[in-house]
């Protein structure tokens, strides 16, 4: 079977579309992806027989550690690697055609936020810059390009420079984006206040380990005070998704229209649950044509009737991940 284009992919449109290019595409990495085809083959499940996105088996996320997940013979343009502690294997998505991530974080940011050139993107993103493979980097270096400003820019641990840079936005009454990790955003906060209430800060999840890990609800009061703004943004995305979710507020996300999340039962991962029940976050995720767009996370959440979706923590036994979402 062929491969889908971008054009199919990037222009799903409503639900029936999402189904038909869901079911075309586990179709493709169903023959072409030799792990997800082993992993299905070893369910005893045959592809013809899955024609409802609820049949279709999901990859456990820990394949993207011990094995090279990809549906593309074509040579790997990018490899994006987790972060973790000392000792853990990492994840690697071997990526062979990085312009379909460009495409996907572009779209979405669009989708979400506007036009990228109305804005001032500020990163404190210290713990992604001192490695290399982040995707979020990789992400973060091209929007802060693409918005053409010449104040956008990144921030290690230069919190002196990034208040002047808060301030002089908010005199400008310019739009601002701050994208950061969850543990200098508060490092941050503990040493400067601001009141900038149309300034959109965004956490990335995520102590790395430097700070005790907080529930959702005190972690964004302590941010919005801080900032002076009424509600925290945040970004559900990962190394081995090339799509991002997005929250705008109350920890509530909603995915691109080429994305899809549904809940497992805890015990089956078979099963799929019904809206509002609490279970394991399986991920569709279209833009990973070239590795495996149906990915079964080690995250806990459930899924409203709408769509939307809410993190609610991790699996007990699972590793600790870079980009761990806080328990609410």
């Amino acid at each position: 079977m062929n491969k889908l284009d971008k054009q199919q992919i990037f222009s799903i449109g409503n639900e029936q579309g999402f189904a038909d290019t869901a079911l075309a595409v586990f179709r493709f990495q169903a023959e072409n992806c030799t792990v997800y085809r082993e992993f299905i083959t070893n369910l005893g499940i045959k592809p013809g027989s899955v024609s409802s996105i609820n049949d279709i088996p999901f990859l456990p996320i820990g394949f993207f550690k011990s094995h090279e997940v990809v549906s593309d013979p074509g040579k790997v343009e990018v490899t994006f690697t987790s972060s973790g502690t000392t000792g853990m294997i990492n994840s690697r998505h071997l990526v062979t055609d990085v312009s379909w991530y460009e495409e996907s974080f572009r779209r979405a940011f669009e989708l979400f936020y506007g036009d990228i050139k109305t804005y001032c993107i500020l990163a404190l993103l210290p713990s992604y810059l001192e490695r290399e493979g982040s995707s979020l980097i990789y992400m973060a270096e091209d929007l802060v390009k693409k918005s053409g400003n010449p104040d956008s820019g990144f921030y290690l641990y230069n919190h002196d420079d990034l208040f002047r840079q808060l301030k002089k936005q908010e005199e400008l009454g310019k739009p601002t984006l701050l994208i950061g990790v969850t543990f200098a955003l508060l490092d941050f906060v503990e040493q400067y206040q601001l009141n900038f209430p149309e300034l959109i800060v965004m956490e990335t999840g995520g102590m790395k380990g430097r700070r005790k890990e907080m529930i959702r609800d005190e972690l964004h009061q302590t941010l919005c005070r801080g900032f002076g703004v009424r509600s925290i943004h945040s970004e559900y995305g990962m190394t081995e998704l090339l799509s991002q979710a997005y929250s705008k507020g109350e920890g509530i996300f909603n995915c691109p229209p080429w994305m899809r999340i549904i809940t497992r039962d805890t015990n089956d991962p078979m099963t799929n649950l019904a809206s509002n029940q609490t279970g394991g976050i399986n991920v569709i995720d279209l833009a990973n044509i070239n590795s495996c767009s149906f990915i079964a996370t080690q995250d806990l959440g459930k899924v409203f009737a709408d769509g939307a979706f809410e993190v609610l923590g991790r699996f007990d036994n699972s590793d600790i991940r870079g980009c761990n979402l806080l328990i609410a």
